[in-house]
């Protein structure tokens, strides 16, 4: 059952204070990917998403109704920052790489899936495995030209005596690792010995993938606690049950339908100047066009068309204006939608409404080491209210002043909590606040005035 508008919002507004339009504008693109997959398919290729520009100030929840909508449908999703890239021809990233991370992104996802299904049967085996190395700990690994050549080496046939007292030495050591017994016993593992990726032109390449599944895995001892061991072989066993090629089939379907590509600063490659350092602006924006339009990309993994993928861009355009946009990029984001500055009321919510309030978040950090933090109303108030002052007076970073306050404020807290001391609660309240903030919470910056 896919989410109504109104239930996207509402969820949106767990963790972003404000800004309905465009949570609205969001909510109804994700809608109407599925109205989308309900037609039939001749009528269903004809429509494409409708692209979003987001137009606001840095810190007002932009980046985050992105990520959180990406992760409340299970969407592959990317963001990256528009003035990584250059035109064909200079030095940098290639705006074709953004596609191919929303890839790695599905196929890492699908991955993930497929892993949690077959885990318990690779937990079973990994146990076996366990087992058999506690019981022949002397075992020999085996030679990869061995393997290469088909001479495995046979095992000497036991008497049965001897394989009934293994078997149930088997079942002893089974039952001590079910009950968590064997956590630390030591034992050698024959893990794979995978050669560290090298990054060529921004992209990461795996040297030993060039000659593919033609030569054996190298193999190397390592000795550890059967609790890492467990994990290692675990994940060894779910990697030979799952289907790779499904998985791969299914990641890049997933991000050709559901893909949700997140361009940040679209505004500081606005500029049309031909002179200097913003000669490759202007071609930054004809090579994205393509993608944005529809293109097909090719990764390692195969095709991937870009046709029906959702491109969310933003920038704050304080310099640079958006119809300094080439005007066919300008078409590719028809919905545009304002974000609001933050006032004092939306901080204030922000510390006390959100799912994830910094309230919450350095009540949890510091319980760690024994203080527990107790913020009044009169802090909310005046956290609030010094957040406004010096985003109106100083640069306007949004809600990311916050985190500059509450680390100034709990500096001594943080500093000296940690060791073997008592428990000890901390009432933070709007007098606190202002002796630990001083006066550059209300301080002018008259260096602005002064022309």
């Amino acid at each position: 059952m896919e989410l109504t508008p109104k239930q996207v919002v509402r969820e949106l507004d767990r963790y972003i204070i404000g800004q309905t339009e465009a949570k609205r504008a969001v909510a109804v693109a994700l809608r109407n990917r599925y109205r989308r997959a309900q037609l039939p398919e001749e009528l269903r290729d004809e429509i494409v998403p409708k692209n979003i520009l987001m137009i606001g100030p840095t810190g007002v929840g932009k980046t985050e109704i992105a990520r959180r909508l990406a992760k409340l449908v299970d969407a592959p999703f990317v963001k990256v920052e528009a003035t990584k890239f250059t035109e064909v021809g200079y030095v940098g990233r290639d705006v074709e790489s953004i596609i191919r991370d929303l890839v790695e992104a599905s196929v890492r996802m699908c991955k993930q899936e497929a892993s949690e299904k077959v885990k318990a049967r690779a937990t079973v085996l990994a146990e076996d495995r366990i087992v058999d190395l506690i019981l022949h700990p002397n075992r020999k690994p085996v030679n990869p030209i061995d393997v290469l050549l088909g001479n495995k080496p046979k095992t000497p046939e036991l008497p049965a005596e001897e394989q009934q007292r293994v078997a149930r030495r088997a079942e002893e050591l089974r039952g001590q690792l079910m009950r968590g017994e064997l956590e630390d016993y030591e034992i050698e593992v024959e893990v794979e010995d995978s050669p560290k990726d090298v990054e060529i032109n921004g992209a990461s390449v795996s040297i030993g993938s060039i000659m593919g599944d033609m030569m054996p895995k190298k193999t190397k001892m390592r000795r550890m606690k059967v609790s890492d061991a467990r994990r290692v072989l675990v994940a060894e066993e779910e990697s030979k049950l799952i289907d790779m090629d499904a998985v791969t089939e299914e990641a890049l379907r997933r991000a050709e339908q559901d893909g949700i590509v997140f361009i940040d600063e679209i505004d500081k490659v606005a500029g049309r100047s031909s002179n200097g350092p913003d000669v490759s602006r202007e071609g930054v924006q004809r090579d994205i066009l393509p993608i944005v339009e529809g293109s097909t990309v090719s990764t390692k993994y195969g095709v991937v068309k870009t046709d029906f993928m959702l491109f969310i861009a933003a920038g704050a355009f304080h310099v640079a204006k958006v119809t300094d946009l080439i005007p066919e990029l300008q078409g590719r984001f028809p919905v545009r939608v304002n974000l609001k500055p933050l006032t004092k009321d939306d901080f204030k919510a922000i510390l006390s409404s959100t799912d994830n309030a910094l309230t919450r978040q350095y009540q949890a950090l510091l319980a760690v080491d024994h203080v527990h933090l107790k913020f009044e109303e009169s802090a909310l108030d005046a956290l609030a209210a010094a957040a406004q002052i010096e985003n109106e007076t100083k640069e306007d970073i949004g809600a990311r002043r916050l985190h500059t306050l509450f680390e100034r404020m709990l500096e001594d807290i943080s500093f000296n909590a940690g060791g073997d001391m008592p428990d000890v609660e901390v009432t933070i309240n709007g007098d606190y606040v202002a002796e630990h903030l001083g006066e550059e919470a209300r301080l002018m910056d008259l260096h602005r005035y002064i022309l």
